[in-house]
């Protein structure tokens, strides 16, 4: 029976892992069969990669300051399109 392969633990460990597969894609030395189960990987690290991203930039908080020198957050979504 096939081991299930774990995602990455972290988002770095994932984006070394697919820095990996991409390399080893690039150099073209892999057979047919192993090269789509390199690409097929490479796209489920991506697919982990950009969720953490979606993760995070949801977290993400501006730290501003108002006209009266006092801080306050506001979540970076509101940020986009205001051409600042």
């Amino acid at each position: 029976m096939a081991k299930k392969e774990q995602p990455p633990a972290t988002f770095e460990a994932a984006l070394k892992r697919l820095e990996g597969v991409l390399e080893s894609l690039e150099h073209g030395d892999l057979p047919l069969e192993e090269s789509l189960a390199a690409f097929e990987e490479g796209v489920r690290l991506v697919k982990f990669c950009q969720q953490k991203l979606d993760e995070v930039e949801k977290r993400v908080e501006l730290l501003l300051k108002d006209d009266a020198g006092k801080f306050f957050t506001r979540p970076f979504a509101e940020e986009e399109g205001e051409g600042n």
